[in-house]
């Protein structure tokens, strides 16, 4: 077998595992990714929690990326402490390293059965988990039949002479592997692939101790780089670096701490475990328990020195998006997740809408509506940036539940970019008139639009308890106060109707303008009522029109 033929067979069955493992994450990210980043969310309480919660997940999902992702998330909304974050990090580095542990052993006769097994659950499967499952058979089976057929492509280079003369000049130089190792398992974005692939070279014969444990530090440390490299959040925030650099500094510490230490680790594992390829990732296992050990208790200085290195970047434009992260574009859990946050932004911006649209009536109306019209542009632009987000989701990744969901955090988007427009452009306008002409509003008027503006407020918290629990209760009374405005606008229409015209050019009450602003500002409820009506049509509770029962079948000409 010529070298070049071996250098390309090795790349293929390299690219095989990958793409077996690229299967099995997303098959459990589309399964159950909205359910275990629930679980993580409420498991950050405490670092021990933490960690079990951060080794279960990444266990679950194979892989720490898509974990760190997850917790990033939580930490740049302020849901978890950085201590907490840190040791669920420590946790899924741990998962991991249970992974390869897992697929170390010789299972390669798993292998057609799991791909036989998953072809059926996808192909036949009625529902889509049982399709997502079949997915990650299928994958797991690539991955053994690729750490298979790495071990049979090596077996011949065992007996070449010159691999012995390789082997003693690797084994002496520990730091050389160590960088190839990383460079492999950042640009695979995979530790777990890379263990893999040094534990085949193990296995082959192609790696000795010293050079096999050397190349598992170099693994651990380049899957530390991407998250670091990556980043994430706002740009030119440096605390969205906290987390990757402190799991970035805990691997480099315990790297250069097993490294003073090679050769009687090495030995130490060689007396403990018969075969090279267990070797690997009983390394790859006690390496990652040790750091976790021994890194647990110096959390709480470790995160007070990231907190003084990286301090947050005051907020200078509020119209960033602060939660956007694109590198969880490809986790539609973890990205949905994001844009639900950055949707809540907008709707805390519309309620400091409500009060501002207050003030219009009752104080200086020009000072208020240039606060409504910048407000309105924050809405604007947060409103664009979630849904450019949410349209550069990966299609193929997302189930028939993910785009549900996705389209109820457009619409919702939508709907609050709409009453943010409403307020800026026409409440503000009649505000302003107002001001203009020097009108006086009467008591009914005055306590109308204060009560409606009151009115709105509860609407947009209902609006929210919809949106983010789903809760029927709020979508009902959402819909009950919507009735409400309604007749709020009708009262303020019968007395408009009543009032005797002033002479033209005297200051002094306008019903009609009076009019106009109820009822914008019943529009401004209705976009928020809008959020409720999906999940009430869902559970039969809305009808399908406001009319009577046997008058829309009726003849328009109303005859017998």
């Amino acid at each position: 077998m010529t070298e070049l033929r071996l250098l390309v067979q090795l790349a293929g069955e390299a690219a095989l595992l990958l793409w077996g493992l690229h299967m099995v994450q997303s098959g459990v990210e589309r399964a159950f990714g909205g359910r275990l980043q629930a679980l993580l969310g409420t498991a950050l309480g405490t670092p021990w929690r933490a960690l079990l919660a951060g080794l279960g997940v990444t266990a679950a999902l194979q892989s720490s990326t898509a974990t760190a992702l997850m917790i990033a998330g939580f930490a740049s909304a302020g849901a978890v402490a950085l201590v907490p974050a840190l040791a669920a990090m420590l946790g899924a580095n741990i998962g991991t390293a249970m992974i390869v542990q897992v697929l170390s052993f010789d299972a390669g006769w798993l292998s057609p059965l799991l791909i036989l097994l998953g072809v059926i659950a996808f192909r036949k499967g009625r529902r889509a988990q049982s399709r997502d499952l079949g997915r990650v058979a299928i994958g797991l089976g690539l991955m053994l039949l690729a750490l298979h057929l790495m071990v049979e492509t090596l077996a011949p280079v065992q007996a070449s002479p010159a691999l012995a003369q390789v082997l003693h000049a690797m084994a002496d130089q520990p730091l050389p592997n160590l960088v190839l190792a990383a460079v492999i398992a950042w640009a695979a974005h995979s530790s777990i692939a890379a263990v893999l692939f040094v534990a085949t070279l193990a296995g082959g014969g192609v790696l000795l101790p010293d050079a096999a444990v050397a190349m598992v530090l170099g693994a651990n440390l380049g899957s530390a780089l991407n998250p670091l490299l990556q980043g994430g959040g706002r740009p030119g925030d440096r605390a969205r670096l906290r987390l990757p650099l402190g799991n970035l500094v805990n691997r480099v510490l315990g790297c250069a701490l097993v490294l003073a230490f090679l050769p009687e680790v090495s030995a130490w594992l060689a007396s403990l475990v018969p075969t090279p390829l267990r070797l690997v990732a009983t390394a790859h296992l006690a390496f990652n328990v040790a750091t976790s050990l021994l890194a647990l208790p110096l959390l709480r200085p470790l995160a007070w020195a990231l907190t003084k290195l990286l301090p947050e970047r005051p907020e200078l434009d509020e119209a960033a998006p602060r939660y956007l992260d694109p590198a969880a574009a490809a986790m539609p859990a973890v990205a949905m997740a994001n844009a639900r946050r950055e949707v809540l932004r907008i709707a805390d911006v519309l309620e400091r809408m409500l009060d501002a649209s207050t003030r219009a009536f009752a104080e200086d109306a020009r000072d208020a509506a240039k606060a409504l019209a910048t407000m309105d542009d924050v809405v604007d632009r947060l409103h664009r940036a979630v849904l450019a987000y949410l349209a550069g989701m990966p299609g193929d990744l997302l189930t028939e539940s993910d785009r549900e969901r996705i389209a109820a955090i457009q619409s919702f988007a939508i709907a609050l970019e709409h009453a943010a427009d409403v307020l800026s452009r026409d409440v503000a306008r009649h505000a302003a008139k107002r001001a203009r002409r020097g009108v006086t509003l009467a008591e009914a008027d005055r306590r109308d639009i204060a009560a409606l503006h009151a009115a709105l407020r509860e609407e947009l918290r209902l609006a929210v308890a919809v949106f983010t629990e789903s809760d029927a209760e709020a979508a009902r009374r959402l819909v009950q106060a919507k009735e409400m405005l309604r007749g709020t606008e009708s009262a303020a229409a019968r007395r408009a109707a009543k009032a005797a015209p002033l002479p033209l050019g005297e200051p002094g009450a306008t019903p009609g303008l009076v009019l106009d602003a109820i009822r914008d500002l019943r529009r401004v409820g209705a976009h928020l009522a809008a959020v409720a009506h999906p999940l009430l049509e869902r559970r039969g509770e809305l009808l399908a029109t406001r009319l009577a029962p046997g008058r829309a079948a009726k003849e328009p000409g109303g005859g017998g």
